[in-house]
């Protein structure tokens, strides 16, 4: 594998070859691509030049050059339609098999490059080929680096940006710079040095400017100030006597440069830094991370972790496509058909309405903005090309004022206004390029529609005016156990009186006022992020209830749980899910559902839980619907770790005391009942007290439970002080079935089994006692897991059972002694299995990829036995089904007894 030094190396030579071709595709792209091959060290022989393929309308195509898995390249001259190209090179995409297909797709036309990956569905920046060595990562998949490196690199240069900016901060902090002022001048400071290295100014006009100040940087606190006046003066309004370079510097407008600041007093290690700023190629950084370097910046304990602030494209282009830009694409290769149904497009596009309620530093509004103009590009390139429109007309009709904005961080306000421009030059910059006519509109005349405030106080339709198109973005993830007082109030003020608020996360206010206005504007479409929370276990019927049933809405897409990430160091690990919904007039007759092994699934309804079946709404009950054995929760100690024992000290305690070893029982939790670690607990429930004085350790275990109750000074545990030899609970039946609390997602099967009286289950446990085999053969069945899958809460991904919302109401069917025998038959087969591996866990046991083979035939036999039960014969694996019917059935039940 060659290094990445090596590879911008070749990279620099190819750019210094290629410099004055004549860009004829026939003549020079075979060449072109053998040496842009040889960059990565790859063999061109390795792939197919000129490689046929059938076409769906049994034409043949010929594809520029194929390196099945990784690239495909389509050539042409220059001058000639790239997006015509890309076109192209999709139809032959869609006739290779699935181990031919690329991950890359580029087209070039020997001057410019534009590169697709179609593994993360995004596009990248387009670049020219002088400027290959910059982007030369994108390409790591073809030297045998992974598919993501270039996102790291992503990151690498927020990261070097945000420590250069942050020394500078530090510094005016130290030296005492008002906080809030402190913020609006580094946002000043950012835009100058963006703008310098992106045509808003002269190339250095930034950094001589500061290098004309004196070396000790006593003149450079008025030199600035004085920078930024010009900036916010209109040229015609500007002194007549100003040197050339300042005189015709651009007004920037948008009230960024107009507050007055304080003076921010330099001196010559300051003057040093700004100067190392300005050194940097700020156009590196993208405006949609602006707001993660700049939160890195004033924040300094996340500096070590700056990506945990940044939220990459991948994951919202997630959110932007389902929501509005695959059906918009789809409606302009429609509009194609004749000009004025292109112009009705176009001006369709320009006047589409935007909110995000919870902006942020305003990445969603960045890449929705960004994706709406790239589609108004590629309209304007077909009209162009097909001669439609004349040089003359060419001009952008989206404009930022489309979009809207509520954050209730002031600073984050402002980082979002400022990308939202730095974007809008890019663009525009884009576009003047490929045309040759200028587009850029400055001064900016229009405006950015960030509003400072509460956005569950607001009202959004007063901010938007004229009703919104859209709603999206990612509004804060903060679980009811940690609202504040205010945040608690907020939801109280928004639900109706009828809705137990205090049982939901923050996040439901945006999700429940999106559908008020949906309810009242059926072409409003709405998609946020969220905590998984949301559509599991009880929040399920008291958010979702109000919002599909008495507003009116439908979930149109979701994905379910997925981690937010990132490739940085220290990225954030939350669980999240995207739901996207409308008014139900407006919702489409297909829904796309997107698994959490990243399956598309399309269904005519997804419900609440995020299941592709009928709406159901699941409450918490306290005994099973059909009156079944009692489901109970494992012991809690609350002895502060005063009667539990653990194995070491267990050898211990009964070698010193062994009169204790009678009171001594195992003891169980999930994580040992799944990976058969030891634990012990004294279990004194019967110890009459002369036995108990007779062991000196016990005693002094038993006193230090019982301080340590009194000092924990709750009423509970003071209450619990005065029987300190024994748990609060004290579940100890002669036998049992356990089920842990918690497991992971990736097993088809959660592990249970039976223990008896020996064993004592205490927290992360729920037990069934005298439980029989049949209720064995169901819960360790495919149908019930299915029934988990669909409704249980989640710890990050994995699952969460619950006795009150997944076991109480859990629908069993009736049973004739035919089909006793046989469920009973398969379950002790499962139990028999099991007993052949002694050494090993039920972790192991039941990882996917090590699960014994005759262990999975037990089980998928008495899966079938239980499907019979239910009258059914599932396909392995068709959960779906079996899901839909489960609900129907459990429907069914509460039918029958007079339950709405």
């Amino acid at each position: 594998m060659l290094s990445w030094e090596e590879i911008i190396s070749r990279a620099v030579i190819f750019q210094k070859n290629w410099k004055n071709n004549s860009g004829i595709e026939r003549q020079e792209g075979q060449t072109f691509e053998k040496d842009f091959m040889s960059i990565f060290g790859v063999d061109f022989r390795e792939g197919f030049h000129e490689y046929q393929v059938t076409l769906n309308d049994g034409s043949l195509g010929y594809i520029d050059y194929l390196l099945p898995g990784k690239i495909l390249i389509e050539m042409k001259s220059k001058g000639k339609s790239l997006a015509k190209a890309y076109s192209q090179a999709r139809e032959y995409i869609k006739a290779l098999k699935p181990e031919e297909q690329p991950s890359l797709v580029m087209v070039c036309d020997f001057k410019n490059i534009e590169i697709y990956n179609l593994n993360k569905d995004i596009k990248y920046k387009p670049f020219k080929v002088s400027q290959l060595k910059q982007y030369v990562r994108i390409f790591g998949v073809l030297a045998g680096y992974k598919d993501k490196h270039e996102d790291k690199n992503e990151i690498e240069l927020n990261t070097k940006a945000s420590y250069k900016m942050a020394k500078l901060h530090d510094q005016l902090k130290e030296y005492g710079y008002d906080q809030h002022a402190l913020e609006i001048y580094l946002v000043r400071l950012l835009f100058c040095l963006f703008a310098e290295d992106t045509g808003i100014f002269e190339k250095y006009t930034f950094e001589n400017y500061i290098k004309s100040s004196k070396d000790d940087g006593s003149d450079l606190s008025m030199k600035i100030m004085f920078f930024f006046s010009i900036l916010d003066t209109p040229i015609e309004k500007r002194m007549t006597n100003l040197s050339d370079n300042l005189k015709n510097i651009r007004y920037i407008n948008g009230k960024l440069f107009s507050d007055t600041l304080p003076p921010a007093i330099f001196d010559e290690k300051m003057r040093h830094l700004l100067l190392e700023c300005c050194k940097f190629d700020w156009s590196k950084i993208s405006p949609a991370i602006f707001g993660a370097m700049f939160q890195g910046v004033i924040a300094p304990e996340q500096r070590r972790e700056l990506g945990i602030h940044y939220t990459s494209e991948e994951n919202i282009m997630k959110l932007i496509k389902p929501l509005f830009l695959d059906e918009l694409y789809i409606e302009f290769e429609h509009s194609k058909a004749t000009e004025k149904e292109l112009e009705n497009f176009h001006d369709k596009i320009s006047k589409l309405k935007f909110l995000d309620p919870a902006c942020g530093s305003g990445n969603f509004l960045i890449l929705a903005y960004q994706k709406l103009r790239e589609l108004e590009f590629e309209l304007l390139k077909y009209l162009k090309e097909t001669k439609q429109l004349s040089l003359f007309d060419i001009n952008s009709k989206v404009h930022i004022n489309q979009f809207f904005g509520i954050e209730y961080e002031a600073s984050a306000c402002e980082i979002a206004k400022i990308s939202i421009l730095l974007m809008k030059h890019l663009l525009d910059q884009k576009v003047s390029n490929y045309f040759g006519k200028n587009i850029i509109d400055f001064p900016i005349k229009e405006n950015v529609n960030i509003i400072h405030g509460n956005a569950l106080r607001l009202n959004w339709e007063d901010i938007t005016q004229e009703g919104v198109d859209y709603m999206l973005g990612n509004p804060p993830f903060i679980g009811k156990k940690y609202m504040s007082k205010d945040q608690k109030e907020d939801l109280k003020s928004l639900f109706p009186k009828k809705i137990k608020v205090g049982d939901l996360d923050y996040v439901t206010g945006w999700f429940y006022k999106a559908s008020l206005i949906a309810k009242n504007n059926c072409n409003t479409k709405i998609a946020f992020v969220s905590t998984n929370s949301i559509c599991q276990g009880e929040q399920v019927a008291i958010l979702w209830k109000p919002i599909l049933n008495e507003n009116n809405c439908k979930i149109d897409f979701a994905y379910r749980t997925f981690k937010w990430e990132n490739e940085a160091k220290g990225k954030a690990a939350v669980y999240c899910i995207i739901v996207g919904f409308s008014n139900m007039k407006n919702s489409g007759k297909n829904k796309s559902l997107f698994l959490e092994n990243g399956e598309l699934v399309i269904s005519t309804n997804i419900n609440g839980y995020l299941s592709n079946a009928d709406d159901i709404f699941i409450n918490s009950e306290t005994s099973h619907i059909q009156n079944r054995i009692k489901m109970i929760a494992g012991n809690k100690p609350c002895d502060y770790n005063n009667l539990k024992i653990e194995k070491e000290e267990y050898l211990d305690l009964i070698e010193k005391c062994p009169s204790s070893k009678k009171w001594i029982k195992k003891m169980v939790g999930a994580k040992e009942f799944l990976h058969s670690q030891e634990r012990y607990c004294l279990w004194l429930v019967d110890c009459g007290i002369s036995e108990l004085k007779s062991m000196p350790l016990v005693v002094e275990k038993v006193k230090r439970c019982r301080e340590a109750r009194i000092a924990a000074g709750t009423q509970e545990s003071l209450k619990l002080a005065e029987t300190p030899t024994i748990f609060r609970e004290q579940h100890n039946p002669e036998n049992y079935l356990l089920i842990p609390a918690v497991s992971s997602e990736k097993r088809e099967y959660i592990p249970i089994g039976y223990l008896d009286k020996d064993t004592v289950p205490v927290m992360g446990t729920l037990i069934i006692p005298n439980a029989d085999i049949i209720d064995f053969s169901f819960l360790t069945s495919s149908a019930h897991m299915a029934w988990v899958r669909a409704i249980c809460g989640r710890l990050e991904s994995r699952y969460r059972y619950s006795k009150n919302i997944v076991y109480n109401n859990f629908p069993f069917p009736e049973l004739d002694e035919k089909i006793k025998e046989k469920l009973e038959k398969t379950a002790q087969k499962i139990l028999e299995v099991r007993k052949k591996y002694p050494n090993d866990s039920y972790a192991d046991l039941y990882e996917p990829s090590f699960m014994p083979s005759d262990l999975r035939r037990a089980h998928q036999e008495n899966d079938k036995a239980v499907w019979e039960a239910y009258g059914k014969k599932w396909e392995l694996g068709n959960e779906s089904e079996c899901l839909a019917y489960l609900i129907k059935f459990y429907q069914d039940l509460l039918k029958n007894k007079g339950i709405e």
